[in-house]
């Protein structure tokens, strides 16, 4: 694996489709903040804005983290397969961990402030969304990451690993956008019909969550930009899983 040939070029496009993937992410996350910051205060843990620290977790773990996450397969597309499965699970584990400050966050407010949980909808989609991710990424770890698994085990859950890896992206960013539209009916339901500045910014925010799920559904299933088996993965023909990989090598 050390000969100095140089690595193949990406595919044409997929350079130009994670770029706008990762510029709409940080836009995401600067809009969430400008948004939190401009017109509801701001954010601060142990006061009575501890609530907006429940969007800003959720875009930067449930939606930005997972989504890069997704994208790893294709933009590490030379380097070892052990390394690429290491940091796919990272930003992952990592992701859950910031949504699950995020979730405290929103359980916390609203204890301090009387208000009842887990009754709307969102709540219910977001709940969803963070108990199937955090079972995915159990799933994922036991099959793929930690040796134990064997190989035939291991070739029939990835399509279920890789479908409800696209799935809970779509429910996550789903979960934002009621997330966004419930924010916005609490707080400015008497000026949000006169298309006042915070309710365009939270909109645009909303639009922006759904290119940023499109681009990276696009990338990730763009059947000729899957990663393609390093000559050493050939040859030792085995290790099957990847969110991005055909069928196992030397099948």
């Amino acid at each position: 694996s050390m000969d100095r040939a140089p690595p193949p070029a990406s595919p044409a496009g997929l350079s130009a489709f994670v770029a706008v993937s990762q510029l709409l992410g940080l836009t995401l996350l600067a809009t969430t903040g400008a948004w939190l910051g401009r017109y509801r205060g701001g954010v601060a843990w142990h006061s009575p804005l501890q609530f907006n620290a429940h969007p800003l977790c959720m875009v930067l773990g449930m939606v930005f983290l997972q989504g890069d996450a997704l994208l790893v397969y294709r933009v590490f597309r030379h380097e070892a397969k052990r390394s690429t499965k290491a940091l796919h699970a990272l930003l992952h584990g990592l992701a859950l961990v910031i949504a699950l400050v995020g979730i405290i966050a929103v359980f916390e407010s609203h204890r301090a402030k009387g208000i009842p949980d887990m009754y709307s909808l969102h709540s219910w989609c977001g709940m969803a969304a963070f108990v199937l991710y955090l079972l995915q990424w159990l799933l994922g770890c036991g099959f793929f990451l930690f040796p134990g698994a064997s190989f035939s085990l291991r070739g029939r859950y990835k399509p279920q690993h890789i479908f409800f890896g696209i799935a809970l992206l779509v429910l996550s960013i789903a979960s934002c956008l009621l997330g966004i539209t419930e924010m916005l009916l609490f707080k400015i339901s008497d000026s949000y019909s006169h298309f006042v500045p915070e309710g365009v910014l939270a909109n645009t925010l909303g639009v922006m969550l759904v290119a940023f799920g499109l681009v990276v559904g696009y990338v990730v299933t763009r059947e000729e930009w899957k990663r393609p088996p390093l000559a050493e993965e050939l040859a030792l023909s085995m290790d099957f899983k990847t969110l991005t990989e055909g069928e196992s090598p030397g099948g």
